[in-house]
């Protein structure tokens, strides 16, 4: 029995991106190693294809095909990362999250996300903790929590402020 051909680049972002939302640069740099693997195995086997053995060419002539066909949208990949991260991430979290991928927030989302950061920090704050904290350590470890999920320092002091006090939403300062 033959050995089974190995599926093409097409047929692996296809199956990635069934699995989930991928960008441009995550799809690429999934992809070149096995473009890479295709044009030694051509060139071991003596086939000469000419440019279609560049394996840049390869993956970015896929890529290509999978954006003209709405197979691959940078929109719905941010629209799937914020949904993805919002309930447990701050927008400084999200922003440098996209911007690894080489993507930005449109000015909507922005807004939407500012408006909701305070009331997202208190349910990440409130499932972690749910309680105060005793002391000045119990405050920075709190503090510290918050900020390495991304939550920017002025909401940080609003929700350790208004759970030290016990009452959420209090705007008064």
């Amino acid at each position: 029995m033959k050995p089974a051909a190995p599926r093409s680049l097409k047929a692996r972002a296809l199956q990635w991106l069934a699995q989930r939302e991928h960008s441009r640069a995550e799809m690429q740099r999934k992809l070149l190693p096995h473009a890479r693997a295709m044009a030694a195995q051509d060139e071991a086997d003596g086939r000469d294809t000419g440019d279609a053995t560049d394996p840049i060419a390869r993956v970015v002539e896929v890529l290509d095909w999978l954006e003209a066909n709405r197979y691959l949208s940078q929109q719905r990949f941010v629209e799937s990362r914020i949904h993805v991260r919002a309930a447990r991430h701050g927008n400084l979290r999200i922003q440098q999250e996209l911007a690894q991928h080489g993507l930005a927030l449109d000015p909507d989302a922005a807004q939407s996300l500012k408006a909701s950061e305070i009331d997202r920090a208190r349910e990440v704050w409130s499932r972690k903790f749910d309680t105060p904290a005793a002391d000045a350590a119990g405050r920075a470890r709190q503090a510290r929590f918050l900020t390495g999920r991304g939550f920017s320092a002025e909401t940080v002091r609003r929700v350790l402020r208004e759970s030290a006090r016990g009452v959420p939403g209090d705007e008064t300062d």
